[in-house]
């Protein structure tokens, strides 16, 4: 193995844990709400294993989740068709908009089914999703820029 994978792989799993650790115990030890979404966790492998990629850069993180997930939104309120045809077209919209605005942030990919499924209600856009691309961002500058000395954002 390299020097320098080693180093990565042992940062992305340390700041991985560290950031999901705060995203949980705001969840379920605060009276804040909720905090954390299943899509966050591969966001993981973006934000802290390939940085200098487009789709790990804060606009992507941030309004690719808000995106995709409004457009969950949009669709579980307001589309009212068999769940089966609703996911499908949800996540199509979802990622066709990524594409047309240039916010792609794969993981975000996810967020309809999980927004459909959970029959969340619209203040899942403030929590987790708002609030919880702002706390994995902050912790993606420190990782990057502060420690490991990278130029993150690019």
């Amino acid at each position: 193995m390299k020097k320098e994978n080693l180093i990565k792989g042992f940062f992305a799993g340390l700041f991985s844990t560290l950031t999901i650790a705060a995203l949980t115990l705001l969840t379920y030890k605060t009276q804040y709400g909720l905090f954390l979404t299943a899509s966050f966790g591969s966001s993981m492998v973006l934000l802290y294993g390939y940085p200098e990629s487009p789709f790990a850069q804060p606009k992507n993180i941030f309004f690719g989740h808000l995106l995709t997930s409004a457009v969950g939104i949009l669709f579980l309120f307001f589309i009212p068709l068999p769940i089966y045809i609703t996911i499908p077209l949800a996540v199509g919209t979802g990622v066709g908009l990524m594409i047309l605005l240039n916010v792609t942030h794969p993981p975000a990919g996810g967020n309809p089914i999980i927004v459909i499924i959970g029959s969340v209600s619209l203040d899942y856009l403030i929590n987790p999703i708002i609030s919880g691309t702002i706390i994995i961002l902050v912790f993606g500058i420190i990782l990057n820029r502060l420690i490991l000395k990278k130029k993150y954002p690019i």
